[in-house]
């Protein structure tokens, strides 16, 4: 096992009569960017390396993995999931200040519109594949509702967000195959601490620059007027075609593809990439606006050239204060940090969201998908060679 430990979340039972096929093994060693000696930027990481190390985040993950061979419409192989990320305990009714940035829009990230008009979150951030956003969301709804009983009643009614990427390249993505009860999972299951990454959750069935991909997460303690504050980013990286990528700033998508067996015609081109960031910093949802946007400086370190058909969605939530649903007609006041110290958050967010597409890259081993196409890990020890890194071998 690598230096980090894996919080594998608990699977949906599926019929026997169907194969699973190429699971992430929980006791495979796959490395972060960090156990190859990558290390990015000038700030350190919290304990996890992970988005979780902001107090009260917790995330989620359910996983379908099952069939194998050509692909039928409907019955499989399935290679999708989803993932769960709860701000913080109650949500709902304590809510998080919160913004967003969209990198290019050809994509879905549902209530982007409402938290952009509000200024906050009140619900779970979940992700998923692009043609199962209608059932997640069918599910949060169901999963609120259950979570609180006045909803739609003596509350308001919920305006679910949930983002997508498109894993048709190795999923069965027209069999509709994620439910309400891969929706409950992921969010029943959602815990602090260590979180897994690769093909896990929304993830499973996700790729970039030509190689297995999926969920990756980072952190950072920044150090602002005295005090410091953690960031954390997760994604669900699906974008980037191979010689585009770059690593630690050396473009090494060339020379790994000739290195790794590509699928000869890859159906994935433009792709997509959800970002997530969460702070325990004081920033209000116009800052909050603002570190979203930094997304895209971090993707571009990595070779993202936001294509015509990608769809790059962020949003980013603090948990420094508490926006409560009670607080109507009252004055809510709220301390914020002032707009040059900004800066170091900005920069840490560049940094996680670099870091995070590293590790969702490292962390995935080689997958076959459907019609036996296959996703191929990243040779994580060649990258180290070609880095010259004390984790090459």
């Amino acid at each position: 096992m690598a230096a980090r430990s894996r919080l594998i979340a608990p699977r949906v039972l599926l019929p026997l009569c169907l194969l699973m096929v190429v699971p992430p093994s929980a006791a495979e060693s796959r490395p972060r960017a960090r156990d190859l000696g990558i290390s990015i930027g000038s700030f350190r990481p919290g304990p996890l390396n992970a988005i979780t190390d902001v107090a009260g985040v917790r995330v989620g993950h359910s996983t379908i993995v099952r069939g194998r061979g050509r692909l039928v419409p409907g019955t499989g192989p399935i290679r999708t999931g989803v993932t769960a990320v709860i701000p913080r305990d109650d949500v709902w009714h304590r809510k998080v200040a919160a913004g967003a940035a969209v990198l290019n829009g050809a994509g879905e990230l549902t209530g982007l519109h409402w938290v952009i008009e509000s200024g906050f979150l009140e619900v779970p951030v979940l992700y998923t594949n692009t043609h199962s956003v209608g059932s997640v969301m069918d599910g949060v709804v169901a999963w609120m509702v259950r979570e609180n009983r006045s909803v739609g009643i003596q509350e308001n009614v919920v305006a679910p967000v949930v983002g997508e990427c498109d894993d048709s390249s190795l999923n069965d993505i027209r069999g509709l195959h994620v439910t309400r009860a891969h929706v409950a999972a992921a969010l029943d299951s959602a815990r602090n601490g260590p979180v897994e990454e690769g093909s896990v959750g929304a993830g499973t069935g996700m790729m970039s620059f030509g190689f297995k991909a999926g969920i990756g997460t980072a952190s950072r303690v920044v150090p602002v007027l005295g005090r410091s504050y953690t960031l954390g980013a997760l994604v669900v990286a699906n974008f980037g075609q191979t010689p585009e990528l770059l690593i630690d700033g050396r473009a090494l998508g060339p020379v790994l593809m000739n290195l790794v067996k590509q699928p000869a015609a890859p159906r994935l081109r433009d792709g997509s990439v959800q970002v997530l960031f969460a702070t325990d910093a004081p920033v209000d949802a116009r800052q909050l606006g603002r570190i979203a946007r930094r997304a895209g400086l971090g993707l571009g370190r990595v070779g993202h050239r936001g294509h015509d058909g990608s769809g790059d969605f962020a949003l980013a939530f603090s948990t420094a204060h508490t926006i409560r649903a009670e607080s109507r007609g009252s004055r809510v006041s709220m301390t914020v940090l002032p707009e040059p110290h900004l800066d170091s958050l900005f920069e840490a967010a560049e940094d996680c969201v670099e870091e995070s597409v590293l590790n969702a890259l490292f962390a995935a081993p080689t997958m076959e998908g459907r019609d036996g196409e296959v996703a191929p890990g990243i040779p994580a020890a060649e990258v180290a060679r070609r880095l010259r890194l004390p984790g090459a071998r």
